[in-house]
């Protein structure tokens, strides 16, 4: 344990651990209000307190649990509800393949570890922060820094949706602040006009397709900006191939 806190503390006293973790704490607002929004979504799911506790620690993935809650309670098959989780995170594989640069050096299971920690804040705010690999920085570090901050702040507040969700009068419009919240951080990675384009094709399937049932609509809205995401890049990738 005393080796544990000493290398917590050296940790913590890291230049670029500081810094991710300070510019961190704008986006903690942000989700805080998510993840108290879904700690009361899985509290009013029907889901035993030991077993949302237990989702909410190993599976850190808020829009993945959220999706997964009502297709859960409507008993859908588990094929289903594998697929929706697993289509919306997705993104982390795309997330995955930019960090790879940064932290190819790394041993595989501390990779995996760092992996665990992905999240969308904190890979708005590391790309941000090294949009190219620049040798020197320890990126891992900066990672860490935010990685750890946005972590807490999601377990706090989700677990505190959890204990508290069935007290939380539903006036209090937190699923309105939430969607707001998580809207915010997925603005933050539409820096393309591409990204943009897929975004506003996701919306529209998800709308067209809003009457199928057990939220297979949110299934459709992917696939069609997957789609659109792949042949953006082969068409961006043949108008550089055909560049004198």
């Amino acid at each position: 344990m005393a080796i544990f806190r000493a290398d917590a503390q050296s940790m913590a006293r890291r230049p670029m651990v500081i810094e991710g973790a300070r510019e961190a704490v704008p986006m903690a607002i942000g989700i805080g209000a998510w993840g108290l929004v879904a700690g009361v979504a899985m509290a009013k799911s029907g889901m035993g307190l030991p077993l949302a506790i237990f989702m909410s620690v190993i599976v850190y993935a808020g829009s993945a649990q959220i999706a997964a809650l009502p297709l859960i309670a409507a008993g859908a098959p588990i094929w289903v509800v594998w697929a929706t989780t697993l289509c919306v995170s997705l993104r982390f594989l795309a997330y995955s393949f930019h960090y790879r640069p940064y932290f190819a050096h790394l041993p595989r299971g501390r990779r995996i570890a760092l992996s665990f920690l992905m999240g969308d804040t904190n890979f708005a705010l590391f790309m941000r922060r090294f949009p190219e690999l620049v040798p020197g920085p320890r990126h891992e570090d900066y990672f860490l820094g935010s990685a750890l901050l946005t972590f807490g702040v999601w377990q706090v507040a989700i677990i505190t949706g959890i204990v508290a969700g069935h007290v939380i009068p539903t006036a209090w419009g937190l699923g309105f602040a939430g969607t707001m919240a998580l809207l915010a951080l997925t603005c933050t990675q539409l820096r393309e006009p591409s990204t943009w384009v897929a975004a506003i094709v996701a919306c529209c399937a998800a709308v067209a397709a809003y009457a199928l049932p057990l939220k297979l609509n949110i299934l459709v809205a992917i696939a069609a900006a997957v789609a659109f995401g792949v042949l953006a890049d082969h068409a961006r990738a043949a108008r550089k191939g055909a560049m004198p």
